[in-house]
């Protein structure tokens, strides 16, 4: 068992559950993140502006830590198609505003549910079980 709102994770050692390790862990720091996402940039040879891996660490402090990752990817595709070298806040800003995170898409479903489908059947539903 593996808690990610706690700082501590209990993982079993023995398949009878007799016995645990508790391993202590503490929350990723910005340092932390800006070293991750520079890993990542170098493992897939992206070339980042300074003032983007900023950007980019403080998305990742305020979303998740993989949702920044990907738009790593996302970013250098936008760069190279302006035929840039570096990826640029500009670059991070565009992708950012693309595609969103758990909680933005969250707040958009919410926002937006009478406009999809699977509300219309919903309210037939409804109907249907206020006739009977």
């Amino acid at each position: 068992v593996v808690s990610t709102q706690s700082t501590e994770a209990v993982v079993s050692t023995q398949s009878t559950g007799d016995r645990l390790l508790i391993i202590a862990t503490t929350p990723y720091t910005e340092r932390d993140f800006k070293q991750i996402l520079s890993i990542r940039c170098e493992e897939e040879d992206v070339e980042m502006s300074d003032d983007a891996m900023l950007v980019l660490t403080k998305i990742g402090r305020e979303t998740s830590l993989r949702y920044a990752i990907q738009l790593i990817t996302c970013a250098n595709l936008v760069c190279r198609k302006r035929n840039g070298t570096e990826v640029s806040v500009d670059d991070i800003k565009l992708v950012y505003s693309l595609f969103l995170d758990e909680t933005r898409s969250s707040q958009y479903l919410k926002e937006y549910q009478q406009e999809f489908m699977f509300n219309e059947i919903e309210q037939k539903e409804e109907r249907a079980m206020e006739v009977s």
